[in-house]
């Protein structure tokens, strides 16, 4: 019998993070709770949930700054809550290494689908079937190399340090590197065709990419903007 994926469900509010623990529990999570950031982090060490669901706003330290150092130690898939619709909090909390964010009020089923979704994804890239070539599974784009099967990035041979997020939209793209990708397509790629939510989450995990491989959004070397459409691989 297959164990049931664990998730950490992080909010002060407790009512809330009672209510959300509920509906994970009866779809069949095994869920743990926390309620401010140093607690958040202790937790994820102490259970190593598939899947955490954090709140920006923690006594302690905020939810950005415990998902900043939650990343130290997993690679989790974190969605970030937030009482705003405000680009710096989903900002911020992609750029410290969230997966997704969801903006509060919102429903626990649209919550849960958004945790399926993402559970669903992939924890590897297989290589072509058949071929027996590792060579295969390592894609290269001028001096950026993605081994996929290692799940590694380099930049002119010097390792770099990816998200397992950032890592799944590189790789999609640098599988076509001739291709330009719209932002949906990329979402259905990484997040799969049920995701839904605000598209622009792809083009701040492309930001933070791009900070982390050097390339300048102007004169790219490895991710171009496509005036129009959304993104490609190679120099523009």
């Amino acid at each position: 019998m297959t164990a049931p994926l664990r998730v950490l469900v992080v909010d002060d509010e407790v009512a809330l993070a009672g209510v959300i623990a509920s509906y994970l529990v009866r779809e069949g999570f095994d869920v743990s709770l926390a309620h401010t950031g140093p607690d958040a982090v202790s937790m994820a060490r102490e259970v190593v949930p598939d899947l955490i669901v954090l709140d920006v706003m923690l006594p302690g330290y905020d939810g950005v700054e415990a998902c900043r150092l939650i990343r130290q130690f997993t690679d989790a898939y974190i969605i970030m809550l937030t009482a705003r619709d405000d680009e710096v909090d989903k900002i911020l909390g992609l750029s410290m290494g969230a997966d997704d964010y969801i903006v509060k009020p919102f429903s626990p089923r649209e919550l849960i689908a958004r945790i399926r979704a993402m559970l669903r994804r992939p924890r590897s890239v297989p290589s072509p079937e058949g071929t027996g070539d590792t060579a295969a599974a390592t894609l290269v784009v001028g001096g950026l190399t993605v081994d996929l099967e290692a799940r590694t990035v380099a930049v002119d041979g010097t390792p770099v340090e990816v998200t397992r997020t950032e890592f799944d939209i590189l790789a999609a793209m640098a599988e076509r590197p001739r291709a330009a990708f719209t932002r949906r397509q990329i979402i259905e790629a990484v997040w799969g065709g049920d995701w839904y939510g605000d598209e622009h989450v792809v083009d701040v995990h492309v930001g933070h990419l791009r900070r982390k491989m050097g390339d300048d959004a102007a004169e790219p070397r490895f991710v171009r903007t496509v005036r129009g459409v959304g993104y490609g691989m190679g120099p523009g």
